[in-house]
């Protein structure tokens, strides 16, 4: 299998086709819609066991919401982007469970380490009510779904694998569904913070930054799991087989351009630099310097996601 150190489908899908020169993939569909100009929705469906080996992930779907300029997004921006997520995460939870099925929201991460704070962070943000209806039901809307949210923390402070901490809860809460947020690695510096990949086939932490952790899914805890979850980093060779793409680019764009380096552009250079980089610990995990605004405006977006959705 391909060493493909990112989460998302649709990188994967796109990194194996350039591999093999293909077009399509046996097993797996997509379709892709622009919103506007800054917004655009892919949909990867993995439909058999030949898609399935092929990219690495679980047969299912996989939905990638792409927000571009998030940097400089205004509260009308993020909100759209927000509406889009409700409406893809809507139609998701409702191919899985009934209108009033109990969802427990599971925040992934650390919140002291900002990269990785996405889900605590939203967590915060979560309209819980399963409290309400079992102890004060006369001030809850009839009709209104019972909602409970937790941010277990991590392995290195609790000293419990996430997995083994949610059977437990799930073993005595039995909600019929379960949200996971999460922070992913990309292979693309343009994803960083950018990307909502949404998916109903669970998820398997650290996966991307080669630091696995048990997988959580409906195999492990017995109910549907969906998540939710957005690239804050990438490896330091990542980064390099990007700018050596751009500077391909540039010196293209001047008229330098040779077969050698249409040759480079054309080609994944990404294992090449990482071998190169190994050696001496340098292919570190990078996270751009706006990280903290950015992992606030994602935020924002997933737990108005979430909260509309629900």
């Amino acid at each position: 299998m391909f060493n493909f150190r990112t989460d998302l489908a649709s990188e994967r899908k796109e990194i194996y086709q350039k591999a093999n020169q293909l077009e399509e993939i046996d097993g797996i569909e997509t379709n892709q819609e622009e919103i506007d100009e800054n917004i655009k929705v892919e949909r990867v469906k993995i439909t058999n066991e030949n898609g399935e080996k092929a990219i690495g992930k679980p047969i299912g779907n996989y939905i990638t919401i792409d927000i571009k300029k998030l940097k400089i997004a205004q509260d009308e921006e993020i909100q759209k982007a927000a509406e889009i997520l409700s409406k893809e995460l809507k139609q998701v939870i409702g191919s899985h469970i009934d209108a009033q099925g109990e969802i427990l929201v599971v925040g992934l991460g650390n919140i002291y380490v900002t990269p990785d704070a996405l889900g605590p962070k939203v967590i915060n943000e979560i309209e819980v009510t399963r409290h309400i209806i079992n102890y004060l039901p006369q001030y809850v809307e009839e009709g209104t779904r019972m909602v409970s949210a937790i941010s277990p923390g991590v392995l290195g402070t609790t000293g419990i694998e996430t997995v083994e901490i949610l059977k437990g809860i799930v073993e005595n809460t039995k909600p019929k569904l379960v949200i996971v947020i999460d922070a992913l690695a990309s292979r693309s510096i343009e994803r960083i913070s950018s990307t909502v990949q949404l998916s109903d086939t669970g998820i398997v932490p650290g996966a991307g930054v080669g630091n696995t952790r048990s997988e959580i899914s409906k195999k492990t805890l017995g109910v549907p799991v969906v998540a939710i979850g957005i690239p804050t980093v990438v490896e330091t060779a990542v980064l390099v087989n990007d700018c050596l793409d751009l500077l391909i680019e540039k010196l293209q764009n001047e008229a330098k351009s040779n077969d050698y380096l249409n040759q480079m552009k054309e080609e994944d250079n990404y294992e090449e630099i990482r071998e190169a980089l190994i050696p001496k610990d340098y292919n570190l995990i990078v996270t751009p310097k706006e990280i903290d605004n950015l992992i606030e405006n994602m935020k924002d977006i997933v737990a108005s996601g979430i909260n509309g959705a629900m």
